[in-house]
């Protein structure tokens, strides 16, 4: 694969972007919007080979995380807001 990751991210992204902008519009073109989301789908699937190419991680899109580490960096995110909120405060 010879694309780098900032060029399929690029790709992404334009894809996402015009997904978003076919579905909010009134009425809805479900065609279009169908077409777009084959090229997300697309794009998606090359930039997630492209990151495990170069990185050997696994697919972004997708939670690897156990729930126990799930969990516990919900709990932390939590305690941390929290914390921001008390600072606010004062």
């Amino acid at each position: 694969m010879t694309k780098k990751i900032d060029t399929v991210a690029k790709d992404l992204i334009q894809a996402i972007e015009k997904h978003a902008q076919l579905s909010a519009l009134k009425p809805v073109p479900p065609k279009k919007v169908a077409r777009a989301a084959v090229e997300l789908r697309t794009a998606s699937a090359a930039y997630t080979a492209v990151v495990e190419e170069r990185t050997g991680q696994v697919n972004p899109f997708i939670d690897v995380l156990d729930t126990g580490t799930v969990d516990s960096l919900l709990r932390e995110r939590d305690r941390l807001a929290k914390k921001a909120r008390k600072a606010d405060k004062s």
